[in-house]
């Protein structure tokens, strides 16, 4: 037989061991995954519905409540970088489980807040419990798929924001019904429900995640060995080109570019997150109808962000389809800024967050195109954390405006400027990101 007869015959055996080997890790992983960072999620934002009663119990103005709300990102900042170095030490399922369950225990801890100062402490609390499980996931999808995969599975890793915001709007609306159930306030409900599942779903963590491929009895010897040298060969490619120190990371100005990147992102993404069941009920709406209005943009969000990231990988683009939303964004948030008719506003904002959404799974492809072992850890956490910075900037921005004006429309317009430099800085640095694809095939 030729050598041309024997690869091709060999060819199909690769695909189908690709195939299963991608089948078993998505099917294993991404559904669990899912719903750990759906609860992450929805125990960060649900502050948002909370505010609708809590407000007004405690008597926060809009700037002490953006105060409260943007804290978080300040314990998130400090210990972003160490926890994720903490994940590549002791391993992913011992490190997420430690997050999930105190982050967990303070989210529901929220229900015990009886004034500013225990506002801000727990809100700090919180945002140094949950650091570095976001980046900590990324980095952990890295050790399992091949460059080609992982603007699908981290936007199928990801989707659980916009639907944590879809399923968990409602549900909020809804717990504020229980008001006066054993004494308690609606708000305070709803941060001991939605803070219990984190703390369950920890301790399962710990048991379930499986740290790498090679301890991985879930996968045959041969799904290992296909994933072991596919991985392998990637690293090799950028270690090629050059293999970073964790310190030439953590100030390489490609990173600090991209975290500039990703603040004026996460600008945009949380400024919108807490403040728009304030501007839907403002509408005129009661609790319940508000957690329903509010769900419709995540939902296009949800749907596009998928549809998004698949087609960047089959184009093998990046730059295109992290910039290009981002100015969509921009576009939208600043025209909702002139709109009064609550229909208008709402389909508004549902471009906004369509742009948001394409955005997010996107990015994350960028840094893990030429970063990896150590260097990928801090390098994500260090990108993660000064973007969220801007989970502080975004919101304060709107309420300081709100607070000065008693309208979020300013806040709005002036928010759009966080996406729209985010979008003209990737097209400017475009030019230097490295293909992930480059020299794997």
């Amino acid at each position: 037989m030729s050598q041309s007869a024997t690869l091709a015959s060999a060819t199909p055996a690769k695909s189908e061991i690709e195939t299963s080997t991608i089948r078993a890790i998505s099917w294993r992983l991404i559904p669990f995954l899912v719903l750990a960072y759906f609860f992450s999620y929805l125990d960060r934002v649900n502050l948002g519905f909370a505010a609708l009663e809590m407000n007004a119990d405690l008597k926060f103005s809009p700037l002490v409540f953006a105060w409260g709300a943007g804290i978080f990102f300040i314990g998130y900042f400090i210990f972003e970088v160490p926890s994720n170095l903490a994940l590549e030490k002791f391993g992913a399922s011992r490190w997420i489980a430690r997050i999930m369950v105190t982050w967990g225990i303070i989210s529901a801890a929220m229900a015990m807040v009886s004034g500013e100062l225990s506002f801000y402490v727990l809100r700090f609390l919180l945002g140094v419990a949950e650091a570095g499980f976001f980046p900590g996931i990324i980095l952990y999808l890295t050790y399992w798929y091949p460059a080609e995969y992982r603007g699908r599975f981290i936007a199928a890793f990801a989707i659980a924001v916009p639907v944590s915001t879809v399923i968990g709007a409602p549900i909020s609306g809804l717990l504020l019904g229980l008001d006066g159930v054993m004494g308690l306030r609606g708000w305070q409900w709803l941060f001991i429900i939605e803070g219990i599942p984190s703390v369950l779903l920890g301790i399962v963590t710990w048991f379930y995640l499986t740290d790498k491929p090679e301890k991985a009895d879930w996968l045959t010897t041969e799904q290992k060995t296909w994933l072991s040298a596919r991985l392998q060969a990637e690293i090799a490619t950028k270690q090629a080109v050059r293999h970073l120190t964790l310190g030439e990371a953590l100030s390489s100005p490609k990173v600090l570019t991209l975290s500039l990147i990703y603040f004026g992102f996460v600008g945009a993404l949380y400024g919108m997150q807490f403040w728009l069941p304030q501007i839907v009920k403002a509408f005129g709406l009661t609790n319940a109808q508000t957690g329903f209005v509010t769900a419709i943009p995540y939902l296009f969000g949800t749907i596009a962000m998928i549809l998004w990231a698949r087609h960047s990988d089959a184009t093998r683009e990046r730059v295109a389809h992290v910039g290009g939303p981002l100015l969509l964004t921009a576009l939208a948030l600043g025209t909702a800024s002139y709109i009064t008719d609550p229909a208008i506003t709402m389909i508004v904002l549902t471009v906004a967050a369509i742009g948001i959404f394409c955005t997010f799974a996107v990015f994350w492809t960028l840094p893990t195109a030429w970063l990896s072992g150590t260097a990928a850890a801090g390098g994500i956490a260090l990108i993660n954390s000064i973007g969220n910075l801007a989970g502080f900037g975004g919101p304060y921005l709107v309420g300081w405006a709100k607070d000065a004006t008693g309208s979020t429309s300013a806040g709005l317009l002036v928010l759009s400027l966080l996406p729209l430099v985010a979008g003209l800085l990737v097209f400017l640095g475009g030019h230097e990101t490295k293909t992930e694809f480059a020299g794997v095939k």
